[in-house]
C-alpha cells in the first residue's frame, strides 16, 4: 500500500499527523518508528522521565504511555473498519486514559518494549491488508476515516510527541 490518503479520508483534526508523513510507503514509516522510540529514550536520563514541563501536562513516561493508547485505538478503528464494521466505533479521550494508567510507575524503557510488540502486532495484521482493505471507509468519533489514514495517523501521531518531547520537555535526539 503506497498511495496516500485524500483530506476526505479523515477529519481536518488529523490533518496536522498525516502531514507529518510525506513518505509513500506507510508500513516502512510504522517498521522504523520502534527503533526510532528506542534511539529516542535513551536520550533521556531516568531522572527526567517523569519530567512535567507544566503542573497540568503529562510527563515525559505519560506521553509515551499515551502512544501506546494510541497506538491500540488507532489499530483497533482500522481492524474494524478494515473488517466492514458499520457500527460507529468510540471517540478516544486521551486524557483519562492517561490519569487512569500506572505509567508514572514504569521506566521509559519498559513503555518503549510495549509500544514496539504493540506495533509489531499492528504491522502482521496490516500486513495482510489488500488494496480494498486499506481503502475502507468507516466511522470513528462521529467522523468518517479511512484504514489507509489511520495508518498515516499511527505514524504522524508518534512523530508530533517526539517533537514535543524535543521542544517543550528539552529531550536532544536524534530522528
Amino acid at each position: 500500500m503506497t498511495s496516500r490518503p485524500s483530506n476526505a479520508e479523515y477529519a481536518a483534526a488529523f490533518a496536522g499527523y498525516v502531514s507529518l508523513v510525506p513518505e509513500q510507503d506507510i508500513v516502512s514509516v510504522l517498521e522504523r518508528q520502534p527503533e526510532e522510540l528506542r534511539r529516542f529514550v535513551r536520550a533521556v536520563p531516568p531522572d527526567r522521565e517523569r519530567f512535567r514541563y507544566a503542573p497540568e501536562k503529562w510527563s515525559i513516561r505519560e506521553v509515551f504511555g499515551h502512544l501506546i493508547d494510541a497506538e491500540r485505538v488507532f489499530a483497533y478503528r482500522a481492524f474494524c473498519i478494515s473488517r466492514g464494521e458499520s457500527a460507529h466505533l468510540p471517540s478516544f479521550d486521551e486524557n483519562p486514559y492517561v490519569a487512569e494508567s500506572r505509567y508514572e510507575e514504569r521506566p521509559l524503557a519498559d513503555l518503549v518494549a510495549e509500544f514496539t510488540d504493540v506495533r509489531r502486532s499492528n504491522l502482521h495484521f496490516l500486513g495482510w491488508l489488500t488494496d480494498r482493505d486499506w481503502g475502507r471507509e468507516g466511522t470513528a468519533g462521529d467522523k468518517t476515516v479511512s484504514v489507509r489514514a489511520l495508518a498515516f495517523i499511527m505514524a504522524g501521531h508518534v512523530r508530533h510527541h517526539l517533537i514535543v518531547v524535543r521542544e517543550r520537555y528539552g529531550v536532544s535526539a536524534g530522528p
